[in-house]
């Protein structure tokens, strides 16, 4: 998957978890039942603004997204969010059995971090093209 293509999906579900965490919060509004803020929440934050600045940043420094690692951390992030979701709406309403399963989901989502982390810190694949290309059009603006 080259670059363009990984941080045009990063937007693609950003967009789509923002749509998701909208309808959510109008939902929980219109019926008085706020029992799945914490999803709601999870949603926003993992889904909508995470998804929107791995987009971006993968925008500005498109190496980021090259290689094994970077499939890795997409893959691993993207399967653990809707597990992870899913498993903590069972648990907020009432199925204890998917507590085990959130836990789960959540380790894969803190690997997919560090991943991220490791990406960012270590410069995989680190030029300074999209940094160069972002400086310039700032001071062109």
């Amino acid at each position: 998957m080259n670059h363009n293509t990984r941080s045009h999906a990063w937007f693609r579900l950003a967009a789509l978890y923002f749509a998701i965490g909208i309808a959510m919060g109008v939902t929980m509004g219109a019926s008085g039942d706020h029992s799945l803020f914490a999803v709601h929440a999870h949603v926003n934050l993992l889904g909508w603004v995470s998804m929107a600045l791995f987009g971006l940043i993968a925008t500005v420094r498109p190496s980021i997204t090259e290689g094994r690692i970077a499939t890795a951390q997409f893959w691993t992030y993207n399967m653990g969010i809707p597990v992870m979701l899913g498993a903590l709406t069972l648990r907020l309403k009432g199925f204890a059995q998917a507590e085990p399963v959130v836990a789960v989901a959540s380790i894969l989502i803190g690997v997919s971090v560090l991943l991220f982390v490791w990406m960012v810190f270590s410069g995989v694949g680190e030029t300074n093209e999209g940094l160069s290309a972002a400086a310039e059009e700032s001071r062109t603006s």
